[in-house]
């Protein structure tokens, strides 16, 4: 499993750009007039780990699976989208369908590319994306709601837990703070996540700043940093033009301008660790001499669950799970040398998984 990211932000922020260079294509139209993107663009990128590219070396597997990621480019929302402005609530739509949200914050000063409202003020942008996605979250509740009210009379007890967690999250929302900072009980959770709110994803602060700027930032990115921490959410600083240019590149080339820009990795890199952090994911391996193999779990996930990544009936008739860390399988030269060395473990159904194990997982057919 990997996970879906939304790109969003006001018109004329980045967001095409960014999105051309992190899915290394030129599928969304990058132009400086608002609403050039109409339907939202989706792109699938590998995951970059130089851990998957050790093991392989190791075991001399024959072929390199990293995990992958979605990326979906959603057009520029204006003030006023919530109510039909701008493309309006067809994009609100395509919010709901990620797990969590990139925002793309304009952080650069250039005359020539227009800004919707005529200013460069990053956290005033980012008040009015929000702004909208908690009118829409309203809106959607109120009418919600509504519907619930004959079930609620026949005192359905589904409709009562739906109503009760609806109310939360419109007290909250009147409140002027967006649905994610209700606190959820645990039996909960999963009734929470199947409302689909906007404002419960996830938000990623993508600063887009100039290409002088993208080692340390300016003084716009900064107070992005600091509205993140106040919020509790993360902010990643990114050159989208940066990484436009070195989408284009072969790797040595790619490696040679990242160090002249003072860069030690791309944007992509610190963009998809963020965002695995955002959302607590890790990442287990499979390794052998057919094929190296990266898997995405959610953080916390137990053995059993963790094959059924790979496939069902793993799940099903899971036996055990034998285990290695990534430490000890590169350490050790191998599964073969580790499992001498006495650092190959079975696991049995209680096992959680850790970030980096390598796997070997034992199951009835």
């Amino acid at each position: 499993m990997g996970f879906k990211m939304g790109i969003v932000g006001l018109p004329n922020v980045g967001k095409s750009t960014l999105f051309n260079a992190l899915t290394k294509t030129a599928a969304a139209q990058a132009a400086n007039f608002p609403f050039c993107t109409i339907e939202p663009n989706v792109g699938e990128v590998n995951v970059p780990d130089a851990r998957l590219d050790k093991l392989a070396g190791i075991a001399q597997s024959k072929q390199i699976i990293p995990t992958r990621m979605t990326f979906v480019d959603i057009a520029g929302l204006v003030k006023g989208a919530s109510k039909g402005e701008g493309l309006g609530n067809q994009f609100l739509a395509n919010i709901r369908e990620v797990d969590a949200i990139a925002h793309v914050l304009r952080c650069f000063e250039d005359g020539d590319v227009t800004h919707v409202e005529g200013r460069v003020d990053p956290v005033a942008d980012a008040e009015v994306i929000e702004t909208e996605l908690m009118l829409a979250d309203l809106e959607s509740i109120e009418k919600r709601r509504a519907n619930l009210v004959r079930k609620l009379k026949g005192n359905d007890k589904e409709a009562k837990d739906q109503d009760r967690l609806l109310a939360a999250a419109q007290e909250m929302l009147e409140e002027g703070k967006p649905a994610r900072l209700v606190e959820v009980d645990a039996e909960d959770l999963k009734a929470w996540k199947l409302l689909q709110l906007l404002t419960t994803k996830p938000v990623l602060y993508v600063c887009n700043v100039g290409e002088d700027e993208s080692a340390d930032g300016n003084a716009h990115s900064a107070k992005v940093a600091e509205m993140a921490a106040a919020q509790g959410n993360a902010h990643v600083i990114i050159s989208a033009r940066i990484e436009e240019e070195i989408s284009q590149l072969e790797d040595d080339e790619a490696e040679m301008f990242l160090s002249e820009m003072g860069l030690e990795e791309p944007g992509l890199d610190r963009l998809i660790r963020a965002g695995y952090e955002l959302l607590h994911l890790e990442t287990y391996f499979t390794v052998g001499p057919k094929e190296a193999r990266a898997w995405t779990i959610r953080t916390g996930t137990l053995a059993p669950q963790a094959a059924g990544v790979i496939h069902g009936d793993f799940e099903k008739g899971f036996i055990r799970a034998e285990t290695i860390a990534y430490d000890d399988y590169v350490r050790l030269g191998g599964e073969g040398p580790a499992k001498e060395a006495g650092k190959m473990r079975a696991e049995g159904k209680g096992y959680m998984v850790q970030d980096g194990d390598v796997l070997h997982f034992l199951f009835n057919t």
